[in-house]
């Protein structure tokens, strides 16, 4: 519980001098713990939205929502941490004010935040989620505007793993996988998802010019699919070159690779997987 001495403008000092120290101590245990402050820092709406992909957007009203869940913000991510705790004191006679109007008992007017799967992000109001979080307040009346977006905002919690999303989103884009093949054809390194991509489209070049034929897009994602990856993948392990830990995707591309700097082929058969062994599996 938040303690009180009578003074409004006193307790207000005290909230807010209260949230920059533990802000301090997050961010001083951050650097020593080596962590890139993913955990401490506010999350910027633009770049998960950049690295989702945005398909539309739609107006869901006022709603109440658990502090705990808004994550970020649209333009001051710099000034909050991820506890919306200011990092600095540029706009302390501000916090201060809201922090005795909560405290008088004054009506606080809703924030305006955009959602994106269960995380909000703050259009207007920081420093009402501020104070409010100060204060040990739990929730707190919103206007939410819904984001739909390209991937699924899930595991977006750490900047290294946005760049992923990035480069995943890119991949489809230009590789419409679905079902299955969408959810299998996935690699742990942000780079190999542009691998992938100039992988299948080569493979669709190289086939539409043998069977004198356009595929479209969707198209060309079914067929590598099911007549190039599930085959060599399945060639893969019955040979036993995977490497320990490696995903499909990633053996794929390693595989592939080697068999065209070995023997600059394009086709798989049981010569050309023995000939990738015999350079070693890949250990990770």
């Amino acid at each position: 519980m938040v303690s009180s001495s009578g003074s409004p403008r006193v307790d207000a000092e005290s909230d807010f001098m209260r949230a920059r120290r533990h802000q301090v101590l997050s961010a001083l245990a951050a650097r020593l713990r080596n962590d890139t402050e993913d955990t401490v820092q506010s999350m910027s709406f633009d770049e998960v939205v950049d690295a989702l992909g945005r398909r539309s957007e739609h107006y869901v009203g006022h709603k109440v929502i658990p502090l705990d869940a808004i994550v970020g913000s649209v333009d001051k991510a710099r000034d909050f941490d991820r506890r919306f705790r200011p990092t600095s004191t540029v706009n302390r006679q501000r916090w201060e004010r809201l922090a005795r109007a909560s405290r008088t008992g004054e009506v606080i007017p809703p924030i305006d935040v955009y959602q994106i799967g269960e995380y909000y992000f703050v259009r207007d109001g920081h420093h009402r989620v501020s104070v409010a979080r100060s204060l040990g307040v739990e929730l707190i009346e919103a206007r939410v505007t819904a984001i739909e977006t390209f991937l699924s905002p899930v595991g977006i919690d750490a900047r290294a793993s946005l760049e992923l999303k990035f480069w995943r989103r890119l991949m489809l884009q230009r590789v419409p996988f679905t079902g299955e093949a969408r959810a299998s054809v996935a690699v742990d390194r942000p780079s190999d998802y542009g691998r992938i991509a100039e992988a299948v489209e080569a493979w669709a070049t190289r086939t539409m010019h043998a069977e004198h034929a356009y595929m479209d897009p969707e198209t060309m994602a079914a067929r590598w699919y099911a007549e190039e990856f599930q085959p060599v993948v399945q060639m893969i392990e019955e040979a036993g070159v995977r490497g320990d830990d490696e995903r499909p995707a990633e053996a794929y591309l390693r595989v592939a690779e080697e068999r065209y700097r070995l023997i600059r082929e394009h086709e798989w058969n049981a010569e050309v997987i023995k000939a990738v062994a015999g350079k070693g599996r890949k250990k990770r």
